[in-house]
């Protein structure tokens, strides 16, 4: 067995998938520092179950997944292959090869497999433990490790050697015994407490299943008596209900003729609907006809109007004609012939008038150019005056304007003097309520201080108060479950001093016989922890009853045989006070009457039944007490009893009536403590309440008075903005109105500047002639213009006249030429109309005559329509008629069928009421019974006699059945329940419950036996394992005892070195200490050794164990690196040694050490952060030449430290 194959993805800086094939032999793992080598030797502790992050140099499992570098990121999972070579079967299982695989996650999660399986670390536990790899990993030696060695404590080098040896299975197979034999010891325990439980409540189980079984005869006979009453209700009903059936039919008959009568009537309602019907048609007809009729008369009368208004037109045509007159169409011609030369002369005085027009338009623009010309001269002249005077007038205003504008500046700046004063002092007043304001708000934010103070107060006690009252609460309902526990304990307890035999019946009737004084066990009080030693000692006078005297015991006796109630014990009170001579005892034992406590009168007969009676703690000072004493009787605390010349003793779980006493009276107790304390609690819980609501209270005030202090503060903080912005705003106005004075007081001073230059420039210019300019040319040449004007216009007008007449005269001439012709073509047109309505006349005239013919014979024809409507309405007036009287009869009929049928109705409710009572009846047969109705009534009905029922004497033959009697069955019936309510409460499951309880007892019983065998096979498993393991352990430790001697001395010559065991005497849990002298010193601690020294010694104990008990492979990672050149010298001849037997694979940077290995692989790692492995084989398998392997070392050296591309690269990368 050899490791083959070791592939990482994504392990620690191995991001890439690389493998490493491995062989038997020496396999020498080189590289710089910091390059990775290392990782390997984690990467196979971790692929072969290490637990512990620490141990693998990280902080966290997570650790081993690749964290990723600048130029890659991180991975999200770790995987590590280790393929074992098993062709020798080394491993239990049935495969040439094993995989072992192990993945992490960065979630935390972590999987095994075994050949591609998914498994458990346990399950890969268990398949290397048979190889030495255990929990320690004694096989891989990692950094530093060496000197964690020499610090392990004696047990921890104990498990180094344990691992070596295979001890590891035998620890899991001891430590799962342990665990099952804790499991079996806490079965028993329960299995104890369910029996005893059993034992306790069987017997009172017992009574209550006798109490059932005489409860199932008397319910028996109830039962009968209920069946037999509930037969005779339902035999009752069915006949009442066959009775109503035959009453129905005679309603049903009388309700068939009735319907028969309603079928008649709707017959003859139907005929007479259906003759009116056909009635309807001929009297549409007729009234249709009479219509017509009607209509076309009143058509023909209107044509007879029309054709003697026609008449009348056309006589009164020649009239019109006649009276009509027009204008000639020869004269209009000649009128239009004059129009026509009189435009002609029109024409000709337009054309003069528009020649005279150009003349006047000519002068009157000469005679207005001479005016301008004149007027513009004058105009000059005006406008140099005009000047001059505007000249004055400008600076008169400006003079004034000036004065104006320096009284205004004066009433200006008094004016915003006068504001900048009212604003200072509105910001002052501003100020000083800004200033009081604050004065008042710092007092609130005082009191604010102090209400939130008080709140907080108020809150932490309603909060303090609240979690007390939750405490009490709690407690209070502890306090309910204990009181409610310990009341059922008593109860149970008080249903177990409950006699059902003789005794009980004495206690039941202590009112009818006199002298009882109660139960022997209520009566005693025994010191606590002697209850089973004085009932033990009592026998059966421990469940007595006292008695006053003898003649009480008589009577009671007398009771108990006359009402056949059983036996019982009695203990006679009043006997005669004997003399107490008895031997002294011990100080380990007491007289057992001297630890009861009882009445005086039975003091005596007490002192009898425990004559010389001693109780001792065990059964050996039982022993030793009768030994020494014959004459007494010593009994143990556990009840069991010995004497000189008797004997009793064993296991009970039964208790006596004194123990079951004595836990009455403890309950009891317990029972008031408990309730007082629930009293308590409750009252605790009402002032808590109380205070609870009176802290809300307060709470609630301050948190009111805080809401109130809020809303003041934010209406002062409101005002104390307001007043704060109210001066602000008054300073900024003063400010400005001090700017705009400084403005005004500079407009005042320049106007009063200007104005004495101006008032110099007025002075001046009024002091200078003014100059007037001659009109009168212009005058006379203004008036020529008018009159040229005045010419011009009545040309104008006398043109506009000419041509108007011209206008008016146009087209008059055509007009009185198409109005001649258009008076021919009217003539034309009335003649042609007239001869239409004179032919229109003669045919209205002959139409009148037609229609007035037509019109007789249609008023006959009308007269007879009328007739036929009139007969055809009185015929339908006589059918319906009849048709209301049909009607009549059918409500009368309607209505008796409807009394009829609610009286069916009501017959039919009644009936299914009386169906719902024999369905009820059968129900409850059903129910209660278990019978259906003709089961019941075939068995329990009124026919059917009654067998006897009740007690028989001996030897009489029971009576004969009896008929059935309604009120001897209800009279059974009150018998038996009654009967059956003195039984009390009565348990139906009591038989059940009893039965299954004795098999639950017998099945616990065979159970318990079972365990206590199981406890015996599990403790001769243990006993076997510690065997087996201090045998190996012995074995082991001898042979490595052994080899470390050897060891020592090769690798320390002349030195002295051992293992020593802490404890010889005990095989099973001893340390191992190591003891270690180097040549030439007397030291022997560890401690005081160097590094080197300490390496070696720790070299040696490992090497020993791997010699003593070979592992198919070992890893050692740089455990020569504190050795000088011999000491490695001769670690590397062990090293030899460990090839024969084992696969090595070694982590050095020591050339001397690469020399001996068979295989050596480079591990480098790129700038990019990522471990690669490069590897070249040193020897043949079948072992090569010593030269080549020197070259091959040579070669992979210098592969490993210059990267050199000689050397053949096995990288694989996925």
């Amino acid at each position: 067995m050899y490791l083959k194959s070791l592939t990482l993805k994504g392990f620690k800086s191995f991001a890439s998938s690389t493998t490493l094939q491995l062989e038997p032999g020496i396999t020498c793992i080189v590289g710089p520092n910091g390059s990775g080598k290392s990782n390997v030797v984690d990467a196979l502790a971790w692929v072969m179950g290490e637990q512990g992050a620490k141990s693998l140099r990280g902080g966290k499992m997570e650790d081993v997944i690749f964290a990723g570098t600048s130029g890659r990121p991180p991975l999200g999972r770790a995987e590590v292959l280790l393929t074992i070579d098993n062709a020798d079967g080394a491993l239990p299982i049935e495969y040439a090869e094993v995989t072992i695989s192990r993945t992490m996650f960065r979630s935390g999660g972590s999987e095994y497999a075994i050949n591609g399986s998914s498994c458990r670390l346990l399950d890969v536990q268990e398949l290397l433990s048979d190889s030495g790899i255990g929990r320690e990993m004694h096989v891989i030696v990692g950094q530093g490790q060496l000197d964690t060695i020499l610090h392990a404590t004696p047990e921890d080098r104990r498990g180094f050697i344990e691992e070596a040896a295979g001890v590891l299975k035998h620890r899991k197979r001891k430590e799962k015994a342990l665990r099952k034999l804790d499991s079996t010891e806490g079965n028993l325990t329960r299995l104890g407490d369910l029996l005893t439980e059993i034992r306790r409540q069987l017997k009172p189980l017992g009574r209550q299943a006798e109490v059932a079984r005489r409860a199932a005869t008397v319910q028996a006979d109830v039962r009968d008596a209920r069946a037999r009453l509930l037969a005779d209700d339902l035999v009752n009903a069915r006949t009442a209900l066959q009775q109503e059936l035959a009453d129905e039919s005679i309603l049903v008959e009388r309700r068939e003729q009735v319907e028969a009568e309603i079928a008649r009537a709707r017959e003859a309602e139907a005929a007479l609907e259906a003759a009116l019907r056909e009635d309807l048609p001929a009297l549409s007809r007729a009234q249709e006809t009479w219509f017509a009729l009607s209509g076309l008369r009143e058509r023909l009368r209107g044509t007879q109007s029309l054709a003697a208004e026609r008449v009348r037109n056309a006589a009164g045509t020649a009239d019109v004609e006649e009276a009509r007159s027009g204008r000639d169409p020869d004269q209009l011609e000649a009128e239009a012939e004059q129009v026509r030369e009189q435009e002609q002369r029109i024409a000709a005085e337009v054309e003069e008038s528009r020649v005279a027009l150009e003349q006047a338009v000519a002068a009157r623009r000469a005679a207005e150019d001479a005016a301008a010309e004149e007027e513009r001269r004058i105009a000059g002249l005006q406008r140099a005056a005009a000047d001059r005077r505007e000249g004055l007038a400008r600076l008169h205003g400006q003079v004034n304007a000036l004065k104006s504008r320096a009284a205004a500046a004066d009433e200006e700046v008094g004016r915003l003097r006068l504001a900048r004063e009212e604003a200072v002092a509105r910001a002052e007043r501003a100020q000083r309520d800004f200033t009081s304001l604050e004065t008042k708000v710092a007092g609130l934010d005082a009191g604010e201080e102090g209400l939130d103070a008080e709140h907080e107060a108020a809150v932490a006690a309603l909060d303090d108060i609240e979690e007390r009252l939750a405490k009490a609460r709690d407690e209070a309902l502890q306090a309910d479950r204990d009181r409610t526990a310990l009341a059922a304990r008593k109860d149970a307890l008080e249903m177990g001093l409950n006699r059902k035999d003789g005794v009980g019946a004495l206690l039941a009737a202590s009112d009818s016989v006199s002298g009882l004084l109660g139960s022997v066990a209520a009566l005693l009080t025994v010191r606590s922890g002697f209850e089973t030693a004085v009932a033990q000692a009592l026998g059966s006078a421990a469940d007595a009853v006292a008695v006053a005297d003898a003649d009480a015991a008589v009577r009671a006796i007398g009771h108990l045989k006359d009402d056949d109630l059983g036996r019982a014990g009695m203990l006679l009170g009043g006997g005669p006070v004997s003399d107490r001579d008895w031997p002294g005892l011990p100080a380990h034992a007491a007289y057992a009457v001297d630890v009861v406590e009882c009445p005086d009168t039975l003091r005596p007969a007490l002192t009898r039944m425990l004559f010389k009676v001693a109780v001792v703690d065990d059964l050996d000072a039982a022993r030793g007490l009768v030994a020494g004493l014959p004459d007494v009787t010593a009994v143990t605390r556990e009840g069991d009893v010995l004497g000189a010349h008797f004997a009793a003793g064993g296991s009970s779980s039964q208790p006596s009536l004194i123990e079951v006493q004595a836990a009455v009276d403890e309950a009891a107790g317990q029972l008031a403590e408990a309730v007082a304390a629930s009293e308590r609690l409750g009252f605790d819980m009402s002032r808590l309440e109380a205070e609870r609501l009176e802290a809300q209270k307060r709470a609630d005030v301050a948190l009111a008075k805080l809401h109130e202090s809020d809303a003041t503060l934010a209406a002062v903080a409101e005002e104390l903005g307001q007043y704060g912005s109210q001066a602000r705003a008054a300073r900024g106005e003063a400010d400005r109105l001090a700017q705009a004075i400084e403005k005004a007081e500079e407009a005042r001073a320049q106007a009063v500047t200007g104005l004495a230059e101006l008032e110099t420039r007025l002075t001046s210019a009024e002091d200078a002639p003014e100059e007037e300019p001659d009109t009168a040319a212009r005058e006379r040449l203004v008036e020529e213009a008018r009159t040229a004007r005045q010419a011009e216009m009545d040309t104008r007008l006398a043109l506009r006249t000419s041509e108007e007449r011209s206008r008016a005269l146009h087209g008059r001439a055509d007009a009185m030429v198409r109005a001649a012709r258009a008076e021919r073509e009217a003539r034309a047109r009335a003649a042609e109309r007239r001869e239409r309505l004179i032919r229109e006349g003669r045919a209205a005239e002959a139409v009148g005559v037609a229609v007035g013919h037509v019109l007789a014979r249609l008023e006959v024809s009308v007269h007879r329509a009328s007739a036929a409507r009139t007969a055809v309405e009185q015929a339908r007036a006589g059918r319906e008629q009849e048709l209301l009287a049909v009607r009549s009869e059918l409500r009368r009929l309607d209505k008796e069928h409807d009394e009829l049928v609610n009286s069916v109705h009501r017959d039919e409710m009644a009936r299914t009421q009386q169906r719902m009572r024999i369905e009820q009846l059968e129900e409850r047969a059903l129910e209660e019974l278990g019978l259906d109705a003709d089961a019941l009534v075939a068995d329990y009905g009124p026919d059917q006699p009654v067998p006897f029922s009740g007690e028989l004497e001996e030897g009489q033959e029971p009576p004969g059945p009896a008929p059935f009697v309604r009120e001897e069955q209800q009279k059974r019936l009150r018998a038996a329940e009654r009967a059956l309510a003195m039984l009390g409460r009565v348990n139906p499951l009591a038989l059940e419950e009893y039965s299954a309880m004795e098999e639950r007892h017998k099945f616990l019983t065979e159970q318990l036996e079972d365990l206590k065998k199981t406890r015996k096979d599990l403790l001769d498993i243990v006993r076997e394992v510690d065997q087996r393991v201090e045998q190996v352990f012995t074995e082991a430790y001898a042979d490595v005892s052994k080899a470390f001697d050897a060891t020592f001395a090769r690798l320390f010559p002349g030195g002295e070195g051992r293992l020593v065991l802490t404890d010889p005497d005990d095989m099973l849990s001893t340390g191992v200490e190591v003891e270690a002298r180097p040549p030439g010193k007397k030291v022997k601690r560890l401690s005081l050794l160097s590094g080197g020294e300490r390496s070696l010694v720790a070299v040696a104990f490992l090497v020993a164990l791997f010699k003593a008990r070979p592992s198919p492979f070992y890893i050692l990672d740089e455990v020569e690196a504190a050795l000088d050149d011999t000491n490695l010298g001769r670690l590397l001849e062990i090293y030899e040694e460990l090839r024969e037997s084992s696969q090595l694979l070694v982590i050095t940077h020591q050339k001397r050490t690469m020399e001996v290995g068979d295989a050596l692989y480079g591990v480098t790692m790129r700038g990019d952060g990522v471990s690669a492995v490069i590897s070249q084989r040193l020897r043949d398998q079948d072992g090569g030449a010593a030269e080549r392997a020197r070259s091959g070392r040579g070669r992979a050296s210098a592969a490993t430290e210059e990267r050199s591309r000689d050397a053949r690269v096995e990288t694989q990368t996925g």
